[in-house]
């Protein structure tokens, strides 16, 4: 089943891309940097399969690459699987990442790196809980708020487990890009990526997502509300109770 894209896709591809996708210029591997941030931006669904990834003039200027660097990058990204790419009056290239299912091989692929995940989650529970008290904190404009609503819609009504992955993704991106922090953006967009990998790594458990709903429901609640104290509260908890999952599944 192809996952649902819901109504926030075209949203979050323009401004979470926006805000997420930072210039590399500086770093000794521009084109790993480029590679990395646009696999990341892939996987997580700020860039959906069957959406277009912005035009290479604009990636590059945003990325502070070369065009040839950038080229060089999508081609790696299209070697794996990641994009398609057209040349020509209106050509481009467009998302045909298929998020994986949970297996066990995944699972074991994360061995190398255990001491560094555990060490994700500690960090998620200090970022996640202060990027959702930030938000509340802020005079939100009518556009943020809708922004915020609609990332939520979209991971409350997706069905496919892949698809809901992403979404859940994107709407915990969507609290941290309202608070206008690059940095707290750059940390959290860091976080769901390893957590991305942890996630992928376990059975999807209805009992789990229907959990997890009810407190998305109750972070964006108290983020409208401008309720900053609930808002880190029930962050917390959302990030301990996922935290608990994955620590007793991946043992």
């Amino acid at each position: 089943m192809r996952p649902r894209l819901g109504r926030v896709s075209a949203t979050a591809s323009i401004e979470l891309g926006e805000t997420v996708l930072r210039a590399v210029r500086g770093q000794h591997h521009a084109f790993e940097g480029c590679v990395e941030q646009l696999a990341t931006a892939i996987r997580l669904g700020i860039y959906p399969r069957g959406s277009a990834l912005p035009p290479e003039r604009e990636l590059a200027e945003r990325m502070g690459v070369s065009r040839a660097t950038l080229r060089e990058a999508i081609a790696a990204l299209r070697a794996a699987d990641f994009v398609t790419t057209t040349r020509g009056r209106g050509g481009g290239s467009v998302v045909c990442y298929r998020p994986r299912k949970p297996s066990s091989r995944a699972a074991r692929a994360l061995l190398p790196r255990s001491e560094h995940l555990r060490d994700t989650l500690v960090f998620r529970r200090v970022v996640e809980p202060g990027a959702g008290r930030l938000a509340a904190e802020l005079d939100l404009t009518p556009q943020q708020r809708d922004f915020l609503v609609a990332a939520h819609d979209d991971v409350a009504a997706a069905t496919d487990p892949a698809g809901h992955r992403q979404a859940d993704s994107r709407f915990h991106l969507a609290v941290a890009a309202v608070t206008g922090s690059p940095l707290t953006l750059r940390a959290v967009t860091t976080v769901q990526a390893d957590l991305h990998d942890m996630l992928n790594a376990i059975p999807v458990l209805d009992k789990n997502i229907a959990h997890s709903a009810r407190q998305h429901r109750l972070i964006l609640s108290a983020v409208l509300k401008g309720e900053p104290t609930k808002a880190r509260r029930v962050m917390e908890s959302h990030c301990d109770d996922t935290a608990a999952l994955l620590r007793g599944l991946l043992a």
